[in-house]
């Protein structure tokens, strides 16, 4: 008797939320979102700012769109995995604070606003935009759940989807905008992708081979990959990434002419071929957790990304 009472003292147990009643749910609904998370939506910039389509009125109030549709169809995969894996979370030692593990929002209300999230993001798409980019917006909310039902316990499948994530993230803004798309930026930005993801995968891995595999409960599947096999990946990744890079800027910034003062688009390979190499820094320890954590800590690695953005932004504008 007194060895039960310990375990059910020593497990951990969901903080009970102190919020009123009528502000509870919304926030929980709001935390449940992922706010923090929003910020990888940026990339729907991605293609535009390569094009130099950026600037006008039009372009700007149809990526302020597409980045909302965008944050409301991940936010509804967030809402919908966490109702999901409620049972799972209140007995994990940080995600049992999570609203929906904690009880602050019922997980029958998680799923109803996570699915009309998920039905009404493509279809404002449809109406808003264009309809390639409401079925690109469904293709990616399809996906994600297909993620979460499934194919996140499946080796190398949930590398694909959670890249394929960040690309689709890259891609919209320019089908939104009917910009062709580069092959060379679709290369880059997919295995830039998987080199962080892979990284991230390869510190978790890191961490739980060091933690005697305590680890494993929350991410099940990292028990089946290798640490070498996770380090080969990250780091063909960022090979293949550099290389496509290269050939991007060489291809796209071969001569001056045009008012330019400075070949910028290929000075910028300096600084890209830095940044991997500042990230790869992290990754090689094992402390590449979220990218985004990761470039704003580090001081370094944000001063290089700055310059790239610059080089890269004088290139655009043909100083």
């Amino acid at each position: 008797m007194p060895e039960r009472i310990s375990s059910v003292l020593e497990r951990p147990q969901p903080p009970q939320s102190s919020r009123p009643g009528a502000l509870g749910l919304p926030l929980g609904l709001l935390k449940t979102a992922r706010p923090r998370q929003w910020v990888k939506n940026v990339l729907v910039v991605a293609a535009p700012a390569a094009a130099g389509e950026l600037f006008s009125r039009h372009a700007a109030a149809q990526l302020a769109i597409v980045f909302g549709l965008f944050t409301a169809a991940a936010s509804a995969v967030y809402l919908i995995n966490d109702a999901r894996d409620a049972d799972a979370d209140r007995a994990h030692p940080t995600k049992c604070r999570r609203p929906v593990a904690a009880g602050q929002v019922p997980v029958p209300v998680a799923y109803a606003v996570g699915g009309l999230l998920a039905v009404l993001a493509p279809a404002a798409a449809a109406v808003l935009c264009t309809p390639l980019t409401a079925a690109l917006l469904a293709a990616y909310v399809g996906m994600q759940l297909a993620y979460c039902v499934s194919l996140k316990h499946v080796l190398v499948v949930d590398l694909t989807i959670v890249t394929t994530g960040f690309l689709m993230r890259a891609m919209i803004g320019g089908i939104a905008l009917d910009i062709p798309l580069s092959r060379w930026f679709l290369i880059t930005t997919g295995f830039g992708a998987l080199f962080m993801v892979s990284a991230k995968r390869y510190s978790e891995a890191v961490q739980m081979s060091g933690s005697s595999g305590k680890l494993g409960a929350t991410r099940a599947l990292l028990t089946e990959y290798t640490t070498g096999y996770l380090r080969f990946v990250w780091q063909l990744a960022a090979g293949v990434a550099v290389l496509a890079y290269c050939l991007w800027a060489m291809e796209a910034g071969g001569s001056t002419t045009g008012g330019s003062l400075l070949p910028w688009r290929q000075l910028s390979m300096t600084a890209f071929i830095l940044a991997i190499l500042r990230y790869a820094v992290f990754a090689d320890r094992g402390t590449a957790g979220e990218p985004e954590d990761v470039v704003l800590r580090d001081r370094a690695l944000a001063v290089i990304g700055l310059v790239w953005l610059a080089m890269y932004g004088l290139a655009v504008a043909n100083w």
